[in-house]
């Protein structure tokens, strides 16, 4: 692979983001009511290849029951104030208010709450009891202290997210979290991510994860390029870990590990664009956060906007555009890519001749860089 030089002591892979290419429309078009959207992941089957991001700007448990209902799958923040109070929706509330210039520092404050175990099982009995799949996040730093009261609740699918994570974490301070043996003991399919390469894709394949998160400092609400000096953009980083997917499912002799798109995802044209370059899924957060039914009323936040030491992101206006319904399903009243998602992508695949999203990873992509207006 070609490398740039950068100076004569480095040089660079060159990589590209969603708005460096596009797709080629092939030499057949279909009809959009017959181009199919859904995708299985273990034994659970959604009509939308849409999974919601565990941020409490986007998913509360009432706002997972009803991403659900309508065919995604939903990821609760157990780490959130979900989990932390009893009643969030004043601090909620206060959040979406709060000066730019003091929020990082009140949000901190309000993060600061302990995690109460015995609200991790309500809030995810609460969505079972609903009738869809339940899914719940932690990190990996909080894995080992709450994993049996995560999958005790009676959790379907388990995320194990954070900025990025690797199979073979070193600390001479701690044990860390072994993945694999982990993930083994599990009885319920695992999750696991950021990864942003081949390489570290492969290793998280190989330690028996479900799916792999792919994304790296590329959202709405993430600062990690200006404090870390750390970025992966997205459409090279789906298609490196999609070429570790195909790899990996010759080393097992057929384990198939889905890849999901999490971060820099945050119109409809990036959906298309994600599974285009291999994703099988995306997690979506700011395009979420964006309807008007979402906890954080138009603001957007990541656990990266109120870490402790460390602040890596911060709350974002995204605006409330449309109900979740519109969001994902249309009309659309604006043509910015905002609403309608699930509507665009089955437009392209079927513009572009493609009836179903494994056919669609196939479709011609094309190096153009524009600037969005």
């Amino acid at each position: 692979m070609t490398e740039i030089e950068i100076g004569r002591g480095k040089r660079g892979r060159r990589a590209y983001s969603f708005d460096d290419i596009a797709i080629v429309p092939s030499r057949r078009t279909r009809d959009p009511q017959e181009v199919s959207t859904g995708w299985q992941i273990d034994a659970y089957h959604f009509d939308l290849p849409v999974i919601a991001a565990p941020m409490d700007s986007v998913m509360s448990p009432e706002s997972a029951i009803a991403f659900g209902q309508h065919g995604g799958l939903p990821v609760l923040d157990l780490e959130g104030l979900w989990t932390r109070y009893e009643d969030p929706a004043p601090l909620l509330a206060e959040i979406a208010t709060l000066d730019p210039a003091l929020a990082t520092q009140r949000m901190q404050e309000i993060y600061r709450a302990e995690i109460q175990p015995e609200l991790v099982t309500e809030r995810l009995r609460e969505i079972r009891a609903a009738g869809v799949t339940v899914a719940g996040a932690l990190t990996p730093q909080r894995t080992q202290q709450l994993w049996k009261t995560v999958v005790d609740a009676g959790v379907d699918l388990f995320v194990i997210r954070g900025t990025t994570v690797s199979a073979e974490h070193v600390s001479g301070r701690a044990e860390p979290l072994n993945l694999k043996r982990f993930i083994y003991e599990l009885d319920v399919p695992v999750i696991v991510g950021g990864a942003a390469s081949y390489s570290a894709a492969l290793h998280l394949m190989r330690t028996g994860a479900a799916g792999v998160l792919v994304g790296f400092g590329g959202g709405a609400a993430h600062t990690t390029r200006v404090t870390l000096g750390i970025h992966a953009p997205m459409a090279s980083a789906i298609a490196d870990v999609a070429a570790a997917r195909r790899d990996y499912l010759d080393e097992s002799g057929g384990r198939y590990v889905h890849v999901i798109a999490d971060g820099g995802v945050g119109t409809s044209g990036d959906v298309v664009k994600a599974v285009a370059c291999g994703a099988d899924a995306v997690m979506l957060g700011a395009a979420l956060a964006r309807a008007t039914d979402a906890p954080g009323r138009g603001y957007h936040w990541g656990a990266e906007a109120h870490h402790p030491e460390l602040p890596r992101g911060h709350r974002v206006h995204v605006g409330a555009v449309a109900p979740l319904e519109e969001v994902l399903f249309g009309p659309s009243r604006v043509a910015d890519g905002t609403t309608n998602l699930v509507g665009a992508l089955r437009r392209a695949m079927a513009t572009s001749g493609y009836l179903e999203l494994k056919e669609f990873q196939r479709v011609e992509v094309v190096v153009a860089p524009y600037q969005r207006s």
